[in-house]
């Protein structure tokens, strides 16, 4: 009797172990991965493109590996076309781009997933000692074309104006010459891959004139104004200021895995409403209008 009241209190105690253990293992997994399905966030992604996206990307990807140690994310630049031809591949699990798949040519759209995870406003810049903060957005088309070659012309010093546009490729100058130059070809002039080099040759070059995300814009360089309207987030989210793109990041085919876990993470509301305009870029959420890879221009229901 005595050894089967033990064998019972036994069988309890083991049962009730199994109970608590499996609370626990379910309290730290919705704890670290914010996801009762899943036990456990480990693996390596690679996310590779949009130079413009890099650092929200970079940012989030150090957030959540922090929380999850056994995830590894490497992200890289390399411009959109990079991002999305490696995507399309296989070769990445994720890339990066400032433009719609549908934008790029010899990239096949319907075999991406579409993941918008912010947005960015991008503005002319030009060396502060330049002496100009507003121009006409003729004049930013007809100094990109070469029709204005000194600073002088549009209300500024006697220098000449020299172009650094971004190179072939990428989303930020596709993005730039199709809504800031309206489609207009500008001038052979020298060109860069990264968006941080080109802020560093801006600021270094009298009379340097190019473009950057907003969130690449900073007090070594002066935005410009067009046509009086300031280069802000409230002017993008109405359309005013009309040189904006999303940030995307695609995947081949649905989303699985860590690269799904991933972009859950990067479109929370905690990154959303804090990171996202922390680093300069816009939360998905806070735009009055949507635009389509065709350019149309809809309000938000």
């Amino acid at each position: 009797m005595k050894k089967r009241f033990l064998g019972i209190v036994a069988v309890i105690a083991a049962f009730t172990m199994i109970i608590a253990g499996c609370g626990n293992s379910d309290t730290s997994s919705d704890k670290a991965n914010g996801n009762a399905d899943s036990k456990e966030v480990s693996g390596s992604i690679t996310a590779v493109g949009s130079t413009a996206l890099q650092p929200l990307v970079e940012a989030a990807s150090k957030q959540f590996t922090a929380e999850n140690p056994k995830a590894q994310i490497n992200v890289q630049g390399g411009g959109s076309g990079t991002g999305l031809t490696q995507v399309q591949q296989g070769a990445v699990d994720i890339g990066n781009s400032d433009v719609f798949a549908e934008e790029k040519d010899g990239v096949d759209a319907s075999k991406l997933v579409d993941h918008r995870v912010a947005v960015v406003g991008m503005a002319p810049v030009v060396n502060k000692d330049a002496g100009v903060k507003n121009i006409s957005k003729q004049q930013l088309i007809d100094i990109f074309t070469g029709k204005i070659t000194n600073w002088k012309d549009v209300g500024g010093k006697d220098e000449k104006i020299t172009i650094i546009n971004r190179a072939e490729g990428s989303g930020t100058r596709a993005t730039f010459e199709k809504w800031g130059l309206d489609g207009a070809t500008p001038v052979k002039a020298q060109e860069q891959d990264s968006s941080g080099t080109v802020r560093k040759i801006v600021s270094e070059t009298p009379g340097a004139i190019s473009y950057l995300a907003f969130s690449y814009i900073d007090d070594s360089i002066q935005g410009l104004s067009l046509d009086n309207v300031e280069p802000k987030e409230e002017n993008v989210a109405t359309n005013d200021w009309k040189i904006w793109a999303y940030e995307h990041m695609y995947t081949k085919g649905e989303a699985t895995g860590l690269a799904k876990k991933f972009l859950a993470y990067i479109t929370s509301e905690d990154v959303q409403n804090d990171l996202v305009p922390q680093l300069g870029y816009q939360s998905i959420h806070s735009m009055k209008v949507e635009r389509d890879a065709k350019g149309n221009i809809t309000d938000v229901k």
